[in-house]
Parts: C-alpha cells; sequence; structure tokens
C-alpha cells in the first residue's frame, strides 16, 4: 500500500538483476540523490512504461457511464431491505461515476437524501436535495422530494423554512394537478400530517455533535511557542549530534497537557481495499472503503461525499474541500489516479508534496536542491545553466543572490523558526545510504515513471523560479520527489482514527484503532522514539494531537512510540523491527530494563505450571519458578496448545458474529477450563476470551454475568498496558456501557469517571467516547430514585 503493488516490484526487481554489474555499482555507490535519480531514470525505457501502464488500467479511476444504473439499482435492493447505511454507500459509488448535470448524478443524490433521511442525518439529506435539484432532477418527481425537505426542515425547527417549502408545495399542487389520483392523494395526506406537525413543533434546537472546526478551536496550545508555532510553550527545540533533533520540556508537564497540534503538510487518504479489476468477480466493487467514508482532502467523516468532476476515485466532504483539493494538487493528480495508486502513497505523497510547495516561497529549497545538482562530478552545460538561473533568480535580497545560506538548525528559517513547511519537509533526513541498492532503484524508476507522465500529459507546474520549457526542469523535482519517498519510510505517520465494531443487537461496542491514512507532520517527525513513550498521539480528521500520557519533568525529552511499543511486543522483536525500517538500536528505558529483567518474557506471554500454577521459565525446556516444583515441559509443546486454543476461541468468535451467543458461551467455557491448565492468569489470550463471554452474555441481555467476566477482561489489559493506557481507556468505556444498560448506577457513575479520566489524557474532551460518556452520565443523574427490588434491564441505546 505504502510501497508500488508486488506486481512492479518484481518487475523492477528482476530488471536491477539484470542489469550490468558496473551499471549496478554506480547505482549503489552514487553519492548524491541527483547521481541515483538521473542513472535510473536513463534505464526506464518505453516497455517499462507501458508495462506500468497496463497495470494502472486496471484500476477503475476514471468515470464510468454505466456504473450509475448498477449502483443505483443495487442501492435500491439496500434501501428496501432497510439497510439505509450500504444504500448510501452504493448511491454515493453512482454519483461519483456520474457527469455532472445529467439525470444520473440528479438521480443518485436524490435517492441517497432519502436514505440519509432514515438516518437520521437531516441536514446532509438538506444538502443532497439541494444538490439533486441543482443538477436537473425531473420535474414530475418533484413533490415528494420536496416534502422530505419540508420535513427534514421540520425535525431541525426551522419552521419559516418549512412553512415557505409547504406552502410552494401547495401551490404547485394547485398549479400542476398532473399526478395520478392515488399518487395525489398520498402526497396530500403527507403533506396534512406535515403541516400538522409543525405547528406543534413550537421550538426546536437542533442535536448534531459539536463541529469539527469547534473542536478544533476548544482545543488551543498553551502559551505561543515562537520557536516551533505548532507546539506548547511548554516544549523547546534541541539538537544534538547522536539524537540530532528533538523536543524537551521547558518546565513540569501534566498528563493529559497539550503539546503539539500540528495539520498535515500533507496526506494521502489509504484506499482500502481497492484490488484491480482484473482481481474482482464483477467490474464494479460494491464493497466499502475508506474512500466511501472520509474526505480525500481534510479526511473529514462523511456519508454525503461530493465527487471529483473528472474521476471517480476522489470524493470530498463538500464542494469548498474538492475546490481546495483541486487548486492546490487534485488539477495535476486528477488523470492519475491509476498510476498513482500502481506506484503506492508513497509516491502520492511526494508528489503532493511538490505540488504544495508551488504556494509557498520554496526558493531557499530550491537553491539546496540545485546545489545538490551542481555538485555533481559530471554536469552538463544546460543543467549548469539551469542551476545558475535556480540559485541566482529566486528573489530574495540582491547581495544574497547565488549564496547558499544554512541556518543553525536543518529545517529552521534564518531566524531560527521551525515551521511546518516545505522546508521543514525537505530537511526530514532520507536515509539514503541505509536503504539497499534494489529499494532505491525501485523508488527512483518509480519516480521517474511519474515524473515522464506528467510531463507527457503537460499537467506539471514546477514550483516558481523554475524556468519552462527546457525538459532539465523535471530533473529538480525528480529528484524532490524521490528524497521524499526514501524519507517516508522513517518520519511518514500513520494517520489513524478509532473504529467502533457491534450492533444495536451486540451491546459490548468493541473500539479499535485503524489507518485511515499517511501524513507528514514535520513537527511531530522531530519527536525521538521509545518503546515506552510519554505522549499520546490521536488525530482529528487530518490534524494531529500530542498530549503528555505521564508526568513529564522539566528538562525531559518528549518521546513519542514508531510502533514497536513495550505492550505489544517483545525486545527483541522491536529491535529487529526499528532496525529494519528506523535503521536504529533502541537504547530506550523499556529496552534497557528488559534486557537485564529475567528471561521470563512478558507476563502477557507467560505459561504456568500446570502442577503448581506457578510460571514457567526457560528458553527451549521451560521449567516451574517455585523451588518445591520439579515440573518440566517443552516450550513446542505449550505453543502447540496455545495455537489449538486460539484456533478453538476464533470458532466461537465465528459463533458469535453469527449471532448464536449460546454455543459461543459453551465453547469459551471449555476454553477458559483448558487455559487454566497451563496459561498463566494474566496471558493476553485469557483476557481476551473473558472479553468474548462478556460479548456473548451482554448480547443475550444478562448485563451483569457481561460485566462480571469484562471486569477480569480489564485486569488482564491493566497488566499489559497499565491502568492509564488508551487500551485501558476503551475497556472502561465498554464496561460504563454494560453497567448502564442493566441499570446499576453506583458502578455505572464510577465507571464513567474512571473511563472520562483515562481517555480525556489520550484524546481530550472532543473524543466520541468521552461525549458518550457525558451523554450516560447526564442520563443517568436524571433518573428518578429506583425503589427497591428485581433488576430491571435498561435500553441500548447508547450502544452501537
Amino acid at each position: 500500500m505504502d510501497l508500488p503493488v508486488d506486481e512492479w516490484k518484481s518487475y523492477v526487481f528482476q530488471k536491477w538483476s539484470l542489469l550490468p554489474k558496473s551499471i549496478q555499482v554506480t547505482i549503489s555507490t552514487a553519492e548524491t540523490l541527483s547521481d541515483i535519480f538521473l542513472h535510473s531514470s536513463l534505464l526506464l525505457q518505453p516497455e517499462d512504461e507501458m508495462f506500468l501502464q497496463n497495470l494502472s488500467r486496471g484500476y477503475l479511476v476514471e468515470k464510468d457511464p454505466n456504473a450509475p444504473l448498477f449502483y443505483r439499482e443495487e442501492g435500491n435492493k439496500k434501501f428496501q431491505q432497510k439497510d439505509y447505511m450500504g444504500a448510501t454507500v452504493l448511491y454515493s459509488k453512482g454519483i461519483s461515476h456520474s457527469r455532472p448535470h445529467t439525470a444520473d448524478i440528479s438521480l443518485c443524490y436524490a435517492n441517497r437524501s432519502a436514505a440519509l433521511f432514515h438516518l437520521g442525518q437531516h441536514e446532509m439529506c438538506l444538502k443532497d436535495i439541494m444538490r439533486a435539484q441543482m443538477h436537473g432532477y425531473p420535474e414530475r418527481l418533484q413533490p415528494k422530494m420536496m416534502l422530505r425537505k419540508a420535513e427534514c426542515l421540520v425535525t431541525l425547527g426551522r419552521r419559516q423554512e418549512a412553512s415557505q417549502t409547504i406552502s410552494d408545495l401547495e401551490s404547485s399542487f394547485s398549479a400542476k394537478p398532473t399526478l395520478a389520483a392515488a399518487q395525489f392523494q398520498i402526497l396530500q395526506t403527507n403533506l396534512c400530517r406535515l403541516k400538522m406537525k409543525a405547528q406543534e413543533k413550537e421550538s426546536l434546537t437542533e442535536t448534531f455533535p459539536a463541529a469539527l472546526t469547534k473542536a478544533l478551536e476548544d482545543m488551543d496550545l498553551k502559551g505561543e511557542n515562537g520557536q516551533v508555532p505548532s507546539a506548547s510553550s511548554s516544549v523547546s527545540l534541541r539538537t544534538d549530534p547522536l539524537r540530532g533533533r528533538y523536543l524537551v520540556a521547558t518546565k513540569d508537564i501534566l498528563p493529559g497537557e497539550l503539546l503539539v497540534k500540528e495539520d498535515a503538510f500533507v496526506s494521502v487518504l489509504h484506499p482500502g481495499e481497492m484490488p484491480p479489476l482484473r482481481h474482482l468477480e464483477s467490474k464494479w466493487d460494491t464493497r466499502v472503503t475508506n474512500g466511501d467514508l472520509y474526505c480525500h482532502r481534510c479526511l473529514d467523516h462523511t456519508l454525503a461525499t461530493v465527487p471529483c468532476d473528472g474521476c471517480s476515485y476522489a470524493k470530498y466532504c463538500s464542494h469548498d474541500c474538492m475546490q481546495q483539493a483541486w487548486d492546490l494538487y487534485h488539477s495535476v493528480e486528477c488523470s492519475l489516479g491509476g498510476l498513482l495508486l500502481t506506484l503506492g502513497v508513497f509516491c502520492h505523497i511526494a508528489l503532493r508534496s511538490t505540488l504544495v510547495a508551488r504556494f509557498e516561497d520554496a526558493s531557499k529549497v530550491i537553491r539546496k536542491l540545485c546545489s545538490e545538482i551542481r555538485n555533481r562530478d559530471t554536469c552538463s552545460p544546460e543543467r549548469e545553466t539551469l542551476v545558475q538561473t535556480l540559485t541566482c533568480d529566486l528573489g530574495g535580497e540582491s547581495e544574497n543572490k547565488g549564496k547558499m545560506l544554512e541556518p543553525p538548525v536543518p529545517g529552521c528559517d534564518l531566524n531560527g523558526k521551525y515551521e511546518s513547511n516545505y522546508n521543514a519537509v525537505f530537511h526530514l533526513l532520507p536515509h539514503t545510504g541505509n536503504h539497499s541498492p534494489e529499494h532505491r532503484f525501485l523508488c527512483a524508476l518509480s519516480v521517474s515513471a511519474l515524473c515522464r507522465r506528467l510531463e507527457a500529459a503537460g499537467c506539471y507546474k514546477p514550483a516558481a523560479a523554475v524556468p519552462p520549457g527546457s525538459g532539465s526542469e523535471l530533473d529538480v523535482w525528480g529528484v524532490a520527489m524521490l528524497k521524499h519517498v526514501l524519507q517516508l519510510q522513517c518520519n511518514a505517520q500513520a494517520i489513524t482514527t478509532i473504529q467502533h465494531t457491534g450492533s444495536k443487537e451486540n451491546s459490548v461496542t468493541n473500539s479499535r484503532q485503524v489507518r485511515l491514512a499517511t501524513g507528514i507532520f514535520p513537527v511531530i517527525s522531530l519527536l525521538n522514539h521509545s518503546c515506552s513513550p510519554n505522549t499520546s498521539v490521536s488525530f482529528i480528521s487530518n490534524v494531529a494531537t500530542v498530549r503528555a500520557s505521564q508526568q513529564i519533568g522539566k528538562g525531559q525529552e518528549i518521546l513519542h512510540c514508531y510502533g514497536p511499543h513495550q505492550s505489544r511486543m517483545r525486545a527483541a522483536e522491536r529491535q529487529q523491527k526499528l532496525r529494519s525500517q528506523y535503521f536504529f538500536d533502541c537504547s530506550c528505558a523499556a529496552c534497557q530494563n528488559e534486557k537485564h529483567s529475567a528471561a521470563t518474557g512478558p507476563r502477557w506471554e507467560a505459561f504456568c505450571c500446570r502442577s503448581c500454577g506457578a510460571l514457567m521459565q526457560g528458553d527451549d525446556v521451560l521449567i516451574c519458578g517455585s523451588t518445591s516444583c520439579m515440573e518440566s515441559v517443552s516450550r513446542d509443546h505449550l505453543i502447540s496448545r496455545l495455537q489449538d486454543l486460539q484456533q478453538q476461541v476464533g470458532m466461537a468468535r465465528k459463533l458469535l458474529r453469527n449471532d448464536k451467543p449460546e454455543r459461543a458461551i459453551q465453547l469459551l467455557l471449555g476454553c477458559q477450563r483448558d487455559a487454566q491448565s497451563f496459561l498463566s492468569g494474566e496471558h493476553s489470550l485469557v483476557g481476551e476470551m473473558e472479553d468474548d463471554l462478556a460479548q456473548a452474555y451482554a448480547a443475550l441481555g444478562d448485563w451483569q454475568k457481561s460485566a462480571t467476566h469484562l471486569q477480569k477482561s480489564l485486569q488482564v489489559v491493566e497488566v499489559r498496558h497499565g491502568p492509564s493506557s488508551v487500551e485501558m481507556g476503551h475497556e472502561l468505556f465498554k464496561l460504563a456501557q454494560l453497567f448502564f444498560n442493566g441499570f446499576a448506577i453506583p458502578e455505572a457513575l464510577n465507571t464513567i469517571q474512571k473511563a472520562e479520566k483515562v481517555l480525556m489524557v489520550h484524546y481530550g474532551p472532543w473524543n466520541d467516547e468521552i461525549q458518550e460518556l457525558q451523554k450516560m452520565k447526564s442520563c443517568l443523574l436524571d433518573l428518578p430514585p429506583i425503589p427497591a427490588g428485581p433488576s430491571v434491564q435498561g435500553p441500548n441505546v447508547f450502544f452501537q
């Protein structure tokens, strides 16, 4: 997904293996990115471009005039089954393939407005009604849609607009009595009902969640940081030969304090499951992907996407977002969708970064890049002319022309300010020498192919100050893109979101963190790694926030986890991961502590003695840790038992998904008995089984048993992740839901308080789960006292 598709990688690696040894050595020993790029680009042959073009054609990213009818009919089937969410997505797919101002797009918008109405998304419904009309919705179908509009306005409490719409409908009925008698009667009946409803509604307030913009405005940094504008005044930028650039605390910092709030310089939505057409049974894919639910520019979640007028792939949350994307980069990217999907997210980000740089003062960056090209041993007169032009005619004070001015800290301007701009992006390290020669060749050839395509299409507009025409201009931007592709392995930030799984019938809401997009955040890239970090990173759309996850003392370094966390893998695995992806050996406190601790492994992976229950220790042969017990067993035998048990648990989960909770419970209870004979009570699988049992009992409406099992799961989560971890916060949220559903009011209020405290540290007040917890608390506090007697099962209105 980040790198090119497997077919292109295999093709390029085969091409590399067939190159003469002398050429391989030339590219392998090249000292600069410009050498790597220019040598590789000379090797790109027409047959290579043709192979890549054939791969790109496999993705359906252009508008297909036959697709809207297919998706509309499939959406209608979902609508009739009352699957309004599924219908909404299918209508959106139809919209994305429709041309503007056609019957196809107007009908798809109108149908989607009906689905959104049934989902209670009245504001979105109104917008789709307006879009359907704007694109020429048929006059004969207008009355039904206008009734829907009036219904939305009444529900939202917009009485004046509702009255006007109802009045217009009445006038329409009088002026054009062309409807069939039965249809006319139905519409008149609905209109009368709607008028009565409007009269009953004296005042209404909208019950939508706080707007995203308000959430971001309320999430302010403490003080102004003159050195790093996206950071709070509680941190300062330092540099050191060993640690490079990093951030330290300028004062004591409390848990939950917001340290960094940074917009992505660029971000690219992950396409999700988008296999090429040759891998699909049908020409049109009906599966839901990230691209169907999130804006391709700001990453905001939306059910009512607005498509690009030129392609079927890019979709946005609003016309404004679509226009901004078009002006910044999509006017160039629009015709390249298939190629960019083939070349991967990193190439896409590299291209987008150079396109966005056109709107910044990139002159100093260009001088830096051109100096690299100039310093090549062999430099053609044409390229030398280009370099001189770039370094002498890029603006600035006359006495500085032609000079290379290096700021004291890479990425900072001459005043020492580090901003989230292209200058900072450019100075992120590509670690060129650490990448394998084959990988560098793959990236360089991919970027070369992208440059050729841009040049052939005549759609590439280089940054200001690059002289047009000569063809050498693409060398500069090809080198820049190659640098960005190589940077991203160590500097790309996975933009994640929390997805909830569950249904109205299954009242335990499971939360999982999923990767939504990849972005570049220059300030967050300053943070060094720790396997046990003191910060927590989260996202609202394409805005990243970094909060202190624990108390940080003045002078301490601000640390972030690059992925290998001590609660998720052992030290040896973490070191291998960090060495292969980030090219360093970790010496954080967590790694040092594990190095000097007993070789028993983490408690959440521990085996126990079948005789006395003590923890087993050792490598290939495990021996009971109790001095009074001589039990021993091979690790392979225990691992085999663990794998069998995991398979049984997997079968139980499948039963749960198929709405067979009773059979799942029987299987899980048997798995528990088996686990007690060889797994530690703190083993992660033991906790997962308790969580699964909680889910099964909740599906049966037995809130008390469900809560009991979830509390046992919480004990395992606390051992593995810690009492104030984000994982603990999500589990406490689930427990609060169970207590709420069972009307266990004191327990619910106590758990809500604990969950809020933990989640607030990691996410701040605008987290969805915190908002849900506050609703539950408000509801419980407003309840009248419940008399003593048999427990009453409560509604599961707050479960997804």
